[in-house]
């Protein structure tokens, strides 16, 4: 069996390198191939799935330094036939890449806003004058490096090894433990998951609305969860899109969709909801390395 699974490129990025050992397990476990299909954002990894040009994706959703990656959301809620299958955690080390000489050389730096935001007290000690320019991906930079010594960027030491460039500056994330999940997400009725290793869920992935912006509104779909005794690992609030002061919530819940007290719990939550996308239940992988 080969697989074609989508993630955020161009080649060297966190996303890949999550690809690459989601990969690596699969094939341990169970001989499987796969071609890694590179796209320009998150948003179109997530669209090629969902149209059918790949049969996974593996994309970022949450940094343990900036939170959400809002994109991933946003796009899992408008596609509606999207599920995820598994999760990794990579921890992250940033390294600043450049051509230059020295930092004294340096004007400009690019990365993915997420890199920038997590490197931000290294850039104002040590970089406190350059322009900072926020980019699809940590990788998309990289080739500009050798025409202009007066731009850097922030990528992995792995993306700086494929794209044969040197690092200036290593491990300049503001905290040593910044690490990003990952979601394995296929399309929801498609047969590779059959084909994939069976698992045993211990989170599900929910998001909704709710009818209107008044007192306990979210409260009382929360209060379900606690009389179940079904514990919260993640709650987010996202725009709808549709009026200034409407939103849509995001919870991560630790317990498989399957058992009596899930079962039970969205069943109730009907009562008090507008929408409700349930993303899949899944475990979280140990596949991640620094690098």
């Amino acid at each position: 069996m080969s697989l074609s699974i989508a993630h955020l490129g161009p080649p060297g990025t966190y996303a890949e390198q999550a690809t690459v050992l989601y990969v690596n397990w699969l094939t341990q476990t169970t001989g499987t191939e796969a071609m890694l299909c590179p796209y320009p954002s998150i948003a179109q990894s997530l669209q090629a799935l969902a149209t059918g040009k790949t049969q996974l994706a593996v994309v970022p959703v949450e940094n343990s330094i900036e939170g959400s990656v809002t994109m991933t959301m946003d796009t899992l809620w408008q596609l509606d036939s999207l599920q995820i299958h598994s999760a990794l955690v990579l921890p992250i080390a940033h390294t600043l890449i450049s051509c230059a000489a020295s930092l004294d050389e340096i004007k400009t730096v690019y990365s993915h806003p997420q890199a920038l935001a997590q490197c931000q007290g290294w850039l104002g000690a040590f970089l406190p004058n350059v322009q900072l320019i926020p980019i699809n991906s940590t990788t998309e930079a990289l080739q500009k490096l050798e025409d202009d010594l007066t731009i850097a960027a922030i990528a992995s030491s792995r993306a700086a090894e494929l794209y044969n460039l040197p690092i200036l500056a290593r491990n300049i994330n503001d905290y040593p433990e910044n690490c990003t999940r990952f979601w394995v997400v296929s399309q929801a009725e498609a047969d590779i998951i059959h084909q994939l290793p069976a698992q045993n869920p211990t989170h599900t992935s929910i998001a909704f609305t709710v009818p209107a912006n008044v007192p306990g509104a979210l409260l009382k779909p929360l209060q379900i969860f606690a009389q179940l005794g079904i514990n919260l690992s993640r709650i987010e609030s996202r725009p709808t899109k549709r009026s200034l002061g409407e939103y849509l919530f995001f919870v991560d819940l630790e317990s498989d969709v399957s058992t009596p007290n899930m079962k039970t719990a969205l069943g109730e939550l009907t009562a008090y909801t507008e929408v409700i996308k349930i993303f899949g239940s899944y475990s979280v992988l140990s596949v991640g390395s620094k690098g």
